[in-house]
């Protein structure tokens, strides 16, 4: 027999919660304004939060276990064929009811939560990979979450996250990078782990600087690339440029010396996927 997801309509005394593991999950969507909400704080619990259709699709489809869904009946309709295989329960309410269990009004009308899926072997992973981002202290969610999008985008294999850096699975890191950050697969450590297991898998190390002296396009025809960018301001450290084999520098109309560190990111990306498979 197939899982099929428990439809739990929700008004009333169901608001309250309770101990059954159905009203325990919807715990999962309460007062989510609250800063410690965020997963990663320990209030957080360490859940992922998915927001609209398409992102609950793309959480569906990915290696992080779903726990529970929550929704307007338009939006869990939408989703009948995903959620016929599931074994979780769906939360149907208005958009009055939803909003009370959120703590706001939410426009994309469906949300799914998720637990972590465990996080890749390094050395694994950079084997199975030719293009990598290794980011440095970006710490704002949005650039974050567009960063994932744009490598899911432009043929990017992996994200390594060196110190400083905020957490892709906050809410709203999700939701920028449309989903795309529970595909592209990421893993963080120190500067140390993170350049011997690059230097074990053969990769060139190249770092994004205004100072750069090469144009991404020339590192086309690399064949195991790590691309380092830092935070927008500060760039990369010293400890990271001293790691590089090339700096290299996006070329700018004159009294522009830098672009915002996703969209550098994406004309980076696209100028050394040329050619690769």
């Amino acid at each position: 027999m197939r899982n099929v997801a428990r439809i739990v309509e929700l008004a009333g005394p169901a608001l309250t919660g309770g101990a059954g593991t159905d009203a325990a999950r919807l715990d999962d969507f309460r007062d989510l304004a609250r800063a410690d909400r965020r997963p990663d704080r320990p209030g957080g619990r360490g859940l992922v939060l998915a927001e609209g259709t398409v992102v609950v699709r793309r959480l569906l489809d990915s290696p992080y276990p779903p726990r529970a869904l929550l929704g307007v009946p338009r939006r869990i309709e939408e989703l009948g064929g995903e959620l016929a295989a599931l074994d979780v329960p769906a939360f149907v309410a208005d958009a009055k009811t939803m909003a009370t269990v959120v703590g706001f009004h939410l426009n994309r009308g469906v949300l799914a939560s998720a637990d972590r899926a465990p996080a890749p072997d390094l050395d694994g992973l950079l084997a199975r990979s030719r293009r990598v981002a290794v980011l440095e202290a970006v710490n704002d969610h949005e650039n974050l979450g567009a960063l994932f999008r744009n490598a899911a985008a432009l043929g990017v294999d992996a994200v390594l996250l060196a110190p400083g850096c905020a957490d892709p699975l906050y809410r709203r890191s999700v939701r920028v990078s449309m989903g795309h950050v529970l595909r592209v697969p990421f893993l963080a450590g120190e500067w140390s782990l993170l350049e011997a297991a690059l230097r074990r898998a053969g990769f060139v190390l190249a770092a994004l600087t205004p100072s750069g002296d090469v144009t991404p396009g020339a590192l086309a025809d690399v064949d195991r690339l790590a691309l380092l960018l830092g935070a927008e301001g500060p760039g990369l450290g010293d400890e990271a440029l001293a790691l590089t084999d090339h700096r290299v520098r996006i070329p700018m109309a004159e009294g522009v010396d830098s672009l915002n560190v996703a969209t550098a990111a994406a004309v980076a990306f696209h100028a050394v996927s040329v050619g690769v498979s």
